[in-house]
């Protein structure tokens, strides 16, 4: 099974660091947030990554090379011009293959255990969710035992983590170009395409300069 970092974001609200620098090379403890990914998915067992990339692009392919000094080895997917988290997926399929792949947003930090995910994909897609973060308290879909659902109002509700698994076929009908993924996801959901577990562990969305501190604390009591 293969694995898919999403690195294409700006990072507007980490600036000045991502003036220079891309999103996924900001440092927490000292490394790149990406390397803590292609080291977990190394760990688990995924060697073929493919990581997409815009902004500052070129940067992320020269620190990372081929993936050989972390156990992987790295396809790159470059995008031109942003293409949203859909219109990413959707143009690094001919990268990924015909089967089940993972996909993990390059912005977050967890310690979350990808070996979990190398199970049969019963639909269209498997989501790791979390408890709604301070900055997203109104969460975005329901789990229902192993079902997704898409929240209701006064739903209890949890938040995507940007960990999933997802078979080609969600994109079925999709054209090249900029789309999001929530409102596919959401299609699947209604047809009970979708399963999903709650992550167990630590996760941070590394969205501002406050939640890069949050990572870095919780790196420092991990040590």
């Amino acid at each position: 099974m293969k694995a898919m970092i999403l690195a294409a974001g700006k990072g507007e609200r980490l600036r000045p660091l991502t003036l220079h620098t891309p999103k996924p090379l900001i440092r927490a403890g000292g490394v790149p947030l990406i390397e803590y990914h292609l080291r977990a998915l190394a760990t688990a067992g995924f060697t073929e990554i493919v990581i997409n990339h815009a902004w500052l692009g070129q940067q992320i392919e020269d620190h990372l090379g081929d993936g050989s000094r972390f156990g992987v080895s790295i396809q790159y997917s470059a995008e031109g011009e942003p293409l949203e988290t859909g219109g990413g997926i959707f143009k690094a399929l001919a990268l990924l293959g015909d089967s089940p792949f993972v996909v993990v947003n390059g912005d977050i930090w967890t310690d979350y255990d990808f070996a979990g995910l190398r199970q049969p994909l019963t639909g269209l897609a498997h989501l790791v969710l979390v408890d709604n973060p301070a900055h997203h308290t109104t969460g975005d879909f329901c789990l229902s035992g192993t079902q997704v659902q898409d929240g209701a109002p006064g739903a209890d509700t949890l938040t995507y983590s940007g960990i999933a698994v997802m078979a080609p076929e969600l994109f079925q009908g999709c054209t090249a170009g900029a789309f999001k993924l929530a409102p596919l996801l959401r299609k699947a959901m209604a047809a009970g395409q979708v399963t999903g577990e709650r992550l167990q562990g630590h996760w941070v969305d590394v969205g501002t300069h406050e939640r890069l501190a949050e990572v870095e604390s919780l790196i420092k009591g991990a040590l």
